[in-house]
């Protein structure tokens, strides 16, 4: 996927994402996955190669993003994978049309602190609609004080820690990255907290 002649890059974090999709490729076949923020797509792209009935997205406000997509699935073979324009924070007919999904894959969304909570508003609809699904998400530690602990409890969301280590993406190869600077990589699973507390 990667594809420097267009100016296609892919970041560490889905790097990570894609490398556990991988690692839980046997249970994805019949799945139903969302990418959200997709660009270049590569954990989508994984989750298709696996097996899984895959829809990719990104905002309707960036069209080379959606077109980034949708050459992603042209290189990869994959012309059948739908891409919608999805803007965080809006309830759009897109969204609210989309078929149920199993799975939500979000690579480095919560990139930008103005955006944290209409990414968690978007993803909420999702699990809302879709009450068993997961949102899988790897992000980057940009700063020592970004949390979204205070946003998940407010959308009644709940996150579980998922150590790099238990999917073999703690290599240095992996999730390296030739930005500057040390990139720590965390990766979580969100899903809607049970109202009996769990």
């Amino acid at each position: 996927v990667l594809d420097s002649q267009y100016g296609m890059c892919v970041w560490p974090c889905a790097v990570v994402l894609a490398q556990y999709v991988w690692v839980h490729r046997r249970s994805l076949p019949g799945k139903r996955v969302l990418e959200v923020g997709a660009g270049v797509s590569l954990p989508g792209v994984v989750a298709a190669k696996c097996g899984a009935e895959v829809i990719l997205s990104d905002s309707e406000e960036l069209p080379q993003c959606l077109h980034n997509c949708r050459r992603s699935c042209r290189m990869n073979h994959l012309p059948h994978v739908p891409v919608i324009g999805l803007t965080w924070g809006r309830v759009s007919p897109e969204l609210l049309s989309l078929a149920p999904v199993d799975i939500i894959l979000g690579s480095d969304v919560f990139f930008d602190p103005k955006d944290f909570e209409d990414i968690l508003t978007t993803i909420y609809f999702l699990l809302e609609k879709n009450p068993h699904a997961q949102f899988w998400t790897t992000y980057q530690v940009r700063s020592a004080d970004w949390s979204i602990e205070a946003l998940l409890c407010k959308w009644k969301l709940k996150n579980i820690h998922v150590p790099l280590h238990s999917f073999s993406a703690d290599k240095e190869h992996l999730a390296s990255s030739s930005l500057p600077g040390r990139h720590t990589i965390e990766m979580m699973i969100i899903s809607l907290a049970r109202s009996d507390g769990t």
